[in-house]
């Protein structure tokens, strides 16, 4: 099967850099393994021998900075094909601009994941494989250790001094859990609920919720809680 790989990266990282903690996006700040965010990611991905493809979006004219940002033996490989894309306005924006990249390469199935995201696992990545070959959509969900409750209005707005939030509903724990990436899908599928998403001008809270749209249902394999998303500057301990 021909897998693809879009990872997101053409973020601004506004949340990080509003702490004062970042001159440079979040996916090009190193790690302790001495790579970046964003190089440990693609080259975990890189490993994985069923990827024949990775595109990675990036802000407008920030490809140069995205390379000096990746393994230089992800860089010269043949294989997989590495493949750069500018960015939109949104992630949403973002992942239509790559999957619509990949069209020309046809794959069969397409990952999509957070270039914030650099703990990922090549086992995780392999058994979102085999599980979107049987079901068609697939992603990775951590289940939840504390109660969640939906609340009427953001509790963003709250955090800025806005008047008193209160709750909406009190969601069951066994029954919820935290989505992660890669989430996977059949490509030409979600290539074409992205196109309906973007016609419709709506914002969809990830791939998995425009599937879920237009598509149909999602499966589940389980998550791993080293795969968290890097958010804010202690994140990168």
């Amino acid at each position: 099967m021909n897998i693809a790989v879009v990872i997101c990266a053409a973020g601004a990282s506004s949340r990080m850099k509003s702490e004062g903690s970042l001159t440079r996006k979040k996916e090009y700040e190193k790690l302790n393994n001495g790579n970046t965010v964003l190089g440990t990611a693609a080259a975990v991905f890189a490993s994985v021998s069923d990827v024949q493809v990775i595109v990675i979006s990036v802000p407008e004219n920030g490809e140069n900075a995205a390379r000096e940002a990746l393994p230089a033996n992800l860089l010269s490989s043949k294989k997989p094909k590495l493949l750069f894309v500018t960015g939109g306005s949104t992630r949403q924006r973002s992942v239509f601009n790559a999957l619509s990249v990949l069209a020309d390469y046809s794959p069969d199935y397409a990952l999509i994941h957070d270039g914030a995201r650099p703990w990922v696992s090549s086992s995780l990545i392999e058994n979102i494989i085999t599980a979107v070959k049987k079901y068609n959509a697939v992603i990775p969900l951590l289940p939840l250790t504390d109660t969640p409750k939906e609340c009427e209005s953001s509790l963003e707005a709250q955090a800025c001094g806005a008047s008193a939030v209160f709750i909406k509903t009190h969601l069951r724990r066994k029954n919820t859990g935290i989505a992660q990436t890669p989430q996977a899908f059949k490509f030409p599928e979600i290539l074409a609920a992205h196109k309906k998403a973007a016609a419709e001008n709506e914002e969809f809270t990830d791939d998995a919720e425009i599937w879920g749209r237009f598509c149909g249902q999602v499966a589940v394999v389980s998550g791993e809680p080293k795969n968290k998303k890097i958010t804010f500057s202690e994140d990168l301990i």
